[in-house]
């Protein structure tokens, strides 16, 4: 037991560094990436006109799968013997891949708010980030914006 266990964690870990495994991006009016770090940003000033709760997708990027994968057959192959072994094995790998990707994905998955803002200027916009900050119509609020494209909202 002690054997087959080694050898689970072993094969997980292993699938998880090949895939890449990443923590998800986040979609946070409050995280910045590491690249946006010391970069400027301009500000323009609004009021929120509206605000809905959305969800944000999660990604399936392959990590969950292959991870799923490894570990589905890691625990197939302690299944049976001969041929049986080989078939549990591959089917072990199969529902794991398939767990994984559904695991991934939903784990990725966050509740967002779109937010409705005309800006002092007179220009509308929507802005969907991940709903971790309270927003109210009527709200003052700042937008950011950097030179890739990226906006934020922010109080």
């Amino acid at each position: 037991m002690r054997t087959f266990l080694g050898s689970l964690i072993t094969g997980a870990v292993a699938a998880c560094l090949l895939a890449g495994c990443t923590l998800p991006e986040s979609r946070s009016g409050n995280v910045y990436t590491r690249d946006q770090a010391r970069t400027s940003q301009s500000v323009n000033y609004g009021t929120i006109l509206r605000v809905d709760l959305v969800t944000i997708e999660g990604t399936q990027t392959g990590a969950g799968t292959v991870a799923g994968g490894a570990m589905g057959g890691a625990l197939g192959s302690a299944v049976g013997g001969g041929s049986g072994r080989v078939i549990s094995t591959v089917g072990g790998a199969i529902i794991g891949g398939i767990a994984g990707s559904a695991i991934e994905k939903g784990v990725t998955t966050a509740q967002g708010v779109e937010l409705e803002v005309q800006l002092d200027n007179g220009e509308l916009l929507v802005v969907v980030q991940e709903n971790d900050a309270v927003y109210k119509v009527g709200d003052r609020i700042r937008v950011l914006r950097d030179s890739q494209g990226t906006t934020r909202v922010r109080q």
